[in-house]
């Protein structure tokens, strides 16, 4: 299966985090284009499950009840599946600073036991989500994020002669999701104040359907061990609350603890084992132990380029940014 074309029809899929923003998109996109055999919801959230079960009646939809920090209960959930999509997380910057354990346990221990259940299982391709927050972390949600790159880059490792493979996706904010400063200043709005905390910050954008759609494709270009960075456009934070808000007041409130003026997808270090593709980045991975051959399309980066939303090439334009605030 690697680096193939994934017959999806005949695949079996489970998704931790099914419940989540990304989830809930993954699946709806799942059925109604790529129809797999079987899709499986794994989360602790039952009644958004019933939700779910209620939003896409389907017989190819299946649900699982449980947490990712349940080793046990995970391998009883992935017996037959082919492949997985780790999307479960606690990514609130405030509440994993102020809930370190949980955000460890959840973060990095949930991801230590989907890389052996995958393992143990016999799955063959693992596709976990990463942040831009994982590079160069600067809270603890970020530094959880980049330990979960690690160990999902380095559970190839672990496999031995089996066939399972692990890679990652690394992107930047999403338009929309819950709990994104979108949805912040959504709720702002009718009281006329927007809260912003310096006019010089910057990110990377992704729509939802653009996040899924990435990670399918990802899926089936993968080899094992690669983060897979999709180009995005940059956005000042200022702009896009002007777009959402124009009649409304700026409140600059200061640099939360933790937070950047800017985002990095690709560090210097990482871009020398790097290739630019036309829609994309794929960090290979740098001392792979187990069956890698570096590919051979895709260019190699340029010395000293790192991939920053301050200095990108790309960035949306305000009609855009009218055209996106209308749509949510």
């Amino acid at each position: 299966m690697r680096g193939e074309k994934m017959d999806w029809k005949k695949s079996t899929i489970l998704i931790t985090g099914g419940t989540g923003s990304f989830g809930r998109k993954f699946v709806e996109i799942m059925l109604n284009k790529y129809k797999p055999r079987k899709l499986i919801v794994f989360s602790r959230d039952e009644f958004k499950q019933h939700q779910m079960r209620l939003e896409f009646s389907s017989n190819r939809l299946r649900f699982f009840v449980g947490d990712v920090r349940d080793g046990s209960r995970l391998r009883r959930a992935l017996s037959g599946v082919d492949l997985v999509v780790h999307a479960a997380a606690l990514k609130q910057i405030p509440s994993c600073e102020y809930n370190p354990f949980e955000a460890v346990m959840t973060n990095i221990f949930g991801a230590k036991n989907v890389i052996d259940a995958c393992i143990d299982c016999g799955v063959k391709k693992i596709m976990a989500l990463s942040s831009d927050k994982a590079v160069s972390p600067s809270n603890l949600y970020g530094a959880t994020k980049l330990c979960a790159e690690k160990i999902f880059v380095q559970g190839n490792a672990y496999v031995g002669r089996a066939s399972t493979r692990f890679s990652c996706v690394r992107y930047g904010n999403v338009i929309g999701s819950r709990g994104s400063v979108v949805e912040v200043f959504q709720k702002q709005k009718p009281q006329g104040v927007l809260t912003i905390t310096d006019p010089r910050m910057t990110r990377f954008w992704i729509g939802l359907e653009q996040g899924v759609e990435f990670v399918i494709h990802c899926i089936e270009e993968m080899k094992g061990g690669e983060i897979f960075v999709p180009k995005l456009p940059s956005m000042k934070t200022i702009d896009l609350a002007k777009a959402i808000a124009p009649e409304c007041k700026i409140k600059y409130t200061g640099i939360r603890p933790g937070e950047k003026l800017r985002e990095t997808l690709i560090t210097e270090d990482e871009s020398r084992h790097a290739v630019e593709l036309s829609d994309s980045f794929i960090i290979e991975p740098e001392n792979p132990v187990w069956d890698y051959k570096p590919r051979k399309k895709g260019r190699r980066l340029a010395e000293g380029f790192s991939y920053s939303s301050d200095i990108n090439d790309e960035w949306i334009s305000p009609g855009a940014i009218r055209k996106m605030a209308a749509k949510l």
